[in-house]
This record gives C-alpha cells, sequence and structure tokens, in this order.
C-alpha cells in the first residue's frame, strides 16, 4: 500500500506529489493526458506563486511583471508590486517544470483513468492502487468531487474563459487588464509570457468566439487583431461551489476543492498553498484538519474575488471600478500588493 495516490497529474496534482516525496511518502500520480498539459488560464503567476514555485525547486520560464494595469478605454489605473515581480508562463512550460520536479523527487507518474473510488477506514483503492489518502486533482469539474456528493449546486450566473497566445512583444510590464464598456460584464487580461508572446484570456458571462468577444476591446483588438496566434482555448463555467474539501481519506486540492472566479488571479498560489497543506494533514494523520486550514488559507480570496465579482455585477459599479482605481492609487496598489505578496 502506497502513502498517496494523486488523481490528476496537472499543476495542483504535481505540486502535491512533489511535496509529499519530498517527506517521505511514497506517491503515486495518476494523469489520463499525455504531458505537457494545456489549459485556458491567464498564466500569470503573482508573486507569491512565484516564491511556492522556487520552493518547490521550480524556475519556470517566462517573463517577469511588475504590476497590474486597469483600462476601461477612458482612464488608466496602474499598480506595482511592492517587493519581487510575478511571472508570465505558458501552461505547458509550468507543466512541464513541475513534471520534472516530480521525477527528481522520485514521484511515479502513471498514465491512465482514476475511474471509481472506493474507501475504507484504512485506506482508499482507485485505478488500481490501493493508498492511505487520495489527493483529488482532478480539476475544475472534478469527477471525484462529484461522485463523493462534495458539489453545491453553482447559481444561474456563469462564466466562462477563452485564451489565445498572440505573437507580438510584450508592450507593458505589468499584466494589463481591459474592463469592456457600456456595462458588459467581460474583462480581458493580456500577459506577457514570453519576449515575443503575450497571453490573452478573457473572461465573459457570454458565450461566444474570441473575435467576437475581442470586439468588446477596440483599443486591444486593433493592437493585435493583425498579429499570428495560436490556437483558442476555453474553459468553465468557472464557479465552482463546494460543500466541504474532505471524504474520509480524500482531500480536494487545486480547481477541484472549488473556485470563484479568475478576477484575481490567485488561482495557483493558493492551489500550491493548499498541497503543502495537504500533505501536513496526511502526515499528521489528520484528513479532518484540511477544510478548515483550506478556509482559513483562501479567505482573503474568497471574500475579495466574490466582492468583485458580485459588484461588478451592476453596470455602475462595473463602470466605476477603473475611475477608482486610478482616483484611490494607495488603496488600488495595497489590494494588489496584499493579493500578490
Amino acid at each position: 500500500m502506497i502513502d498517496l495516490l494523486v488523481a490528476g497529474g496537472g499543476p495542483a496534482g504535481l505540486a502535491t506529489a512533489v511535496h509529499a516525496a519530498r517527506a517521505g511518502l511514497e506517491t503515486v500520480v495518476v494523469e489520463r493526458r499525455c504531458g505537457p498539459i494545456d489549459k485556458a488560464c491567464g498564466e500569470g503567476l503573482m508573486p507569491h506563486s512565484v516564491r511556492h514555485l522556487h520552493e518547490l525547486g521550480v524556475d519556470a520560464e517566462g517573463r517577469a511583471f511588475r504590476g497590474i494595469r486597469y483600462l476601461d478605454g477612458r482612464r488608466v489605473a496602474e499598480a506595482r508590486f511592492s517587493g519581487e515581480a510575478g511571472r508570465g508562463v505558458r501552461r505547458t512550460v509550468l507543466h512541464a517544470a513541475l513534471s520534472d520536479a516530480a521525477a527528481a523527487a522520485g514521484v511515479k507518474v502513471v498514465q491512465g483513468e482514476v475511474g471509481a473510488v472506493h474507501q475504507d477506514s484504512t485506506s482508499v483503492s482507485a485505478a488500481g492502487f490501493q493508498a492511505r489518502y487520495l489527493a483529488a486533482a482532478d480539476g475544475l469539474h472534478s469527477p471525484i468531487r462529484r461522485s463523493l456528493g462534495l458539489a453545491e449546486d453553482n447559481g444561474p450566473r456563469r462564466r466562462w474563459g477563452i485564451r489565445r497566445h498572440v505573437r507580438i512583444a510584450p508592450w507593458s510590464d505589468c499584466v494589463e487588464v481591459y474592463w469592456a464598456r457600456d456595462g458588459d460584464a467581460s474583462e480581458a487580461y493580456v500577459t506577457p509570457v514570453a519576449d515575443d508572446c503575450v497571453g490573452v484570456a478573457i473572461l465573459t458571462s457570454a458565450r461566444g468566439r474570441f473575435e467576437q468577444h475581442l470586439e468588446k476591446f477596440p483599443a486591444l483588438a486593433d493592437r493585435i487583431r493583425a498579429c499570428p496566434h495560436g490556437t483558442d482555448r476555453a474553459a468553465g463555467p468557472l464557479r465552482q461551489k463546494v460543500r466541504r474539501r474532505t471524504a474520509g481519506r480524500v482531500l480536494l486540492v487545486g480547481d477541484a476543492a472549488g473556485y470563484i472566479d479568475a478576477l484575481t488571479g490567485e488561482g495557483m498560489g493558493l492551489a500550491f498553498g493548499a498541497a503543502e497543506l495537504l500533505v501536513g494533514c496526511v502526515l499528521a494523520d489528520r484528513p479532518g484538519d484540511y477544510d478548515r486550514q483550506w478556509r482559513a488559507l483562501t479567505r482573503r480570496y474568497r471574500f475579495l474575488t466574490a466582492a468583485l465579482l458580485y459588484g461588478s455585477g451592476f453596470r455602475p459599479v462595473r463602470a466605476g471600478i477603473t475611475p477608482a482605481a486610478a482616483a484611490l492609487p494607495v488603496v488600488f496598489s495595497a489590494v494588489v500588493n496584499a493579493l500578490g505578496q
């Protein structure tokens, strides 16, 4: 019997496996896809996410960014990080770097389906393995979460994300957030990911093709329209409500543990932090502590992201976000640094 079976070999699952292996736990990762694995995401790692990677011994190649800039077609607001920089890293590059770290730590990665999960008072069985614990890192629409009855109704309001890589030299050392005008509930995030490439991720409450959504941001559309680009990737609905993060000897981590929105860009940092907490609970043989620790870790993210998402649902509030940030630069800088550092 192994110590920890990790269902899902994305960044959250690999980070969990590396922490576990370095703590002396025999760890196996089961992932159905061949790597490196791509995903629709903003690809901007906030400073605290970069620190987590360094603690794992990972230095993923990318492009540094020094702050966050809001633009709404009329006003611009910018907040610089007071400490270390963030980093834009293509998801495939991040996955390859974490895969190398897992291999170096002695983690066994098996390609296959996790399938049904069975557990008793002493072990969990899945994918042909028996383990003391299972970490479910199987993504935003986690089948394991659903099968264990941990998912809740996500409500009527839904948001999707769609991402495209554009071949153009980054024009800013910030992640730029373009807010659609006329009250449209869409944002476009431009992240420098290489010296000759930016990632453009659009979050929206309406489905549609990338070009259709891009037209809501005229200045950005004019800048990148003629540039070569890669294929589009989409994900959603983004909001995933979860009753709790543990069920017996199964613990949820990463997007499987619940998600609100990508507005504040904290997803990877929280996934890496939760991976460390999960392994600590396994080492202590106290899985019941994990949900409380996860809630404490993510409290700030959940409060700020939910408040911003709720407020942006009202047209006057949404229209005032960038003007307020520009008029109150000290407050805007404090919020950005609270999230990023």
